[in-house]
Order: structure tokens, then sequence, then C-alpha cells
């Protein structure tokens, strides 16, 4: 019961974060809008019918049924269309009906529905009016709240609660050198792996136990976080005694060690195994002392944040890129009996079930959980801030892209002294933005089905 009230309080905390993370989204775009005199009608979470709001000022704030997003609306996203014949005739009250086809009467019915909200006195307040970097910074400041909320929760994790990494104290002592030939042949479980043959494990033969902490190894003091360094300087003195210090209950102690030469994987920069181009390990000859580190959560300086968000941002952007086949590959995942990728993407469903895992797990301690839902919480608005930014309608990256073309092609009739071309209409750009508006919610709709029925399995 404990179990079940615990996942349903981390759904809870996820559906809640979804939804700040989407009304401050939306408060990025929102305030910008009115410090430029834009009227803002609507504030709204979500899509659909109004189930509650309130008005202050000339702005409706409320909530939809349908919690899948957010928006405000502006006065005069779209320009009204040009007059046949009239040079510059961009601010013409009148709307052209046209029956030349059914992409341009989409085009005219929103131009149509959006003069229908046009009032006395917003001649001047019109978003289409504003210079295009005011634009730019209207619909850049949805992401960018995303970005820094990314940026927050990434910094509470590393700096608060620090993040996973192998420290110079010892886990585990192994009693002898197992050939690396031999170790999936040996049950640790029977005389700890180990046969009287076995050469005994040097760091064992020191007087190594876990709980140890190394200090100093032939004379080099070892830091807390130096594993890495430690296991290089190990593996470089094969058969040579080397001094050692280390501290136990806070009591230090000095031995000899000597690191018995054996075969053991190579390690890369990033402590990863490397492999053969057959897949199989590649080994080396190195010196090898048997024994584990112990995981510590650290904390990482304050200059450590910026450089893991854009590590998220990298990955989150290569998913992009690669959104459609990997949506694909979910659907054939959900449909099928093949695994489903634990790294592809996934929906507010499957991220709610992540954190009510998370949340439900005994194996973790208080702190863990609160770190790891908190990490979740910042990927999920890195994740916010990379997709807003696909260059296509009706995302913001479309709006900022439409803007710059529009300036782009301002500046050319400038330079060649023609005709100002007048505002970008992307009221024209509505049949793709249908298209595109379609493709998410059926992506969408999938990545819901495949986390109800194959969800990612995180914890085994």
């Amino acid at each position: 019961m404990v179990s079940i009230i615990l996942f349903i309080l981390g759904v809870l905390i996820m559906v809640l974060a979804v939804g700040i993370s989407i009304g401050l989204h939306e408060v990025g775009h929102l305030v910008p809008a009115k410090l430029f005199k834009v009227r803002v009608p609507q504030y709204m979470i979500g899509f659909g019918k109004t189930m509650w709001s309130f008005k202050r000022g000339e702005t409706e704030y409320g909530f939809k049924a349908i919690p899948l997003g957010g928006y405000i609306s502006m006065i005069g996203m779209y320009p009204p269309a040009k007059q046949k014949g009239l040079v510059g005739a961009t601010d013409a009250p009148a709307l052209r009906k046209s029956s030349t086809g059914m992409f341009q009467q989409l085009a005219d019915e929103a131009r149509s529905a959006a003069a229908e909200q046009l009032q006395p006195g917003d001649e001047n307040r019109m978003f289409y009016k504003l210079p295009v970097y005011k634009r730019i910074i209207i619909m850049l400041g949805g992401p960018t709240m995303n970005l820094l909320l990314g940026i927050i929760m990434v910094g509470i994790v590393t700096v608060g609660f620090g993040t996973p990494a192998q420290t110079s104290t010892v886990a585990e002592v192994y009693q002898c050198v197992v050939p690396l030939s031999q170790e999936s042949q040996r049950d640790p479980a029977v005389n700890n792996g180990c046969k009287s043959t076995d050469a005994p494990g040097p760091a064992y033969a020191a007087g190594l136990r876990p709980g140890d902490t190394i200090t100093s190894f032939n004379g080099e003091p070892v830091e807390k976080t130096a594993w890495l360094e430690l296991t290089q300087a190990i593996r470089s003195h094969a058969g040579e005694a080397v001094p050692l210090t280390y501290e136990r209950d806070g009591v230090a102690h000095s031995t000899s060690i000597t690191p018995y030469k054996t075969e053991r994987p190579v390690i890369d920069a990033d402590g990863r195994a490397v492999t053969n181009a057959d897949g199989t390990p590649k080994t080396i000859d190195v010196g090898f002392i048997g024994m584990g580190s112990k995981v510590e959560n650290i904390s990482q300086p304050v200059s450590e944040v910026l450089p893991m968000v854009g590590s998220q941002i990298r990955s989150v952007a290569g998913i992009v890129l690669d959104l459609p086949a990997r949506v694909f590959a979910v659907g054939q995942a959900a449909f099928s009996d093949a695994p489903r990728d634990p790294n592809g993407p996934v929906s507010v469903v499957g991220v709610g079930r992540i954190a009510g895992e998370i949340s439900a797990m005994d194996q973790i301690g208080v702190a863990d959980k609160a770190a790891s839902l908190i990490s979740l919480i910042g990927g999920l608005n890195i994740a916010l801030f990379v997709f807003n930014l696909i260059p296509l309608l009706p995302l913001d990256g479309g709006h900022v892209l439409g803007a710059l073309y529009e300036s782009v092609r301002r500046f050319f009739a400038k330079i060649f002294r023609r005709p100002d071309p007048g505002p970008v209409d992307i009221a024209k750009m509505l049949p793709l933005t249908y298209v595109v508006a379609v493709g998410m919610l059926v992506m969408g709709a999938v990545l819901i089905y495949a986390d109800i029925v194959k969800p990612v399995k995180l914890f085994g």
C-alpha cells in the first residue's frame, strides 16, 4: 500500500511540474508581449473547452479541458492580405476573399477570425507591426523560460545533491586474482570465487578492507574523486612494490602493495571499456590490486552546471533530429514483441510513470529520490526548450524563422531599392502548420499508447 501511495505521489509531482513548466513557458511569451504593448486577450493552460478562468485587465487567464500544452493569444498574429494593385497596402482593413483554392480560403478565414478580435485602439498594438527583434524576443521567451528552469534544476542536482562518482573509498576487496578468461566461470558464493591456485589479491594481502579510504599511492596524494587517476597509477606499476596510505575509521594507516600483472580490459578516458572490431573486450597486461570503488554523490562546482546542460541539449537535439524514425521504432515495439529502446522518446505519460517508479523504489533513499525527480523535471524542460525551437509552425521556432525571413527580405529590398515587401504572411503557411500539428498529435498518441502497453523499464 505504501509503495502505491508513493507511486501516485510521484506521478502527481510530475503532473504538477509539467503544468508549472507549461505555465511558465507561456509566461515567457506573455511578459515581453505586454512590455511591448501587444494586447493579449488570453493566457490559457491546456486546449479545448475552458474549465475555469478569470479576467484581469484586458487578459483572460484560465485552464482548459485538455492539459497537453498552453498558449497566449496576441492581437495581429496574421497581417491583413495585400490588395491587388495597391503597393504597400499591408495595413488595409479590408480582407481579400478568394475562391482560388482551399489553401487561400484557410488563410482568409484565419485572417477573418483574427480581425474579429480587433478593438478600437488596437491599430498600433498588433504583433505583426512590432520590429523583428521584438517579435523574436516574444517567441523565444517561452523556450528561454524552459531553458532557465532546466539550468536551475540541473544546478540544484549537480551542486546541491551531487552527481554519482567513483571515489577513493573502497567498496569491495577481492581475496584473489581471477584470470579474466575465468571470471564468468566462478561462483563468488563459493570460497569467494577463489581457487587454491589463484594468486592472492594484492589489496586484500596489503590489509585493505571495504570502507577504507585511500589517501596516497606511491607518495602521491589521492583526492576523494580521483578514482580514475588512481586506477591509471595502479595499472602502470605492475610488479612494483609501492607505498600506500589509507584511513580507516578516521585513523591513518600505511602499507606496501604490489600490483599484480594480469590481463585487464582497456579503459578509455571516460572509464569505459574499449572493444575490438568484433565487439569483444580489448585487453592489456597491467597492474591490478583487486578492489572496487564506492560510488557516492559528490557535489560539483557551479562551473559544471552549464556544460552538463549543454550535454543534455545535444542529447535531446539528436533525438529530435531523428524523431519520426524513433517514434516509428517505438510504435513497432508497442505493436510487436520487439524490445523498446530505453533511450528513446517518451510521452508525458511515460515521464509520469518513471516519476512514480522512482518515488516507490525501496532501494534508494529520500534524498536520491528527490534528486532523481528534480533531474527528471530539468530534463523535461530542456526537452521542451529544444523541441520548441524546431523551425516549423506552430512551434516557436517557426515564428522565429518567419521573422528572420522577413528581416532578410526587407534588407535585400532596401539594398536593391525595391518597395518594402511588408510582413511575412504566416497565414499562408497554415496548411503546413496543420500538417505539422497533426503529425505531432499522431506521434504523441503513439508514444502515449506505447507508454501504457509497453513502458520503458529503467529499473528492471
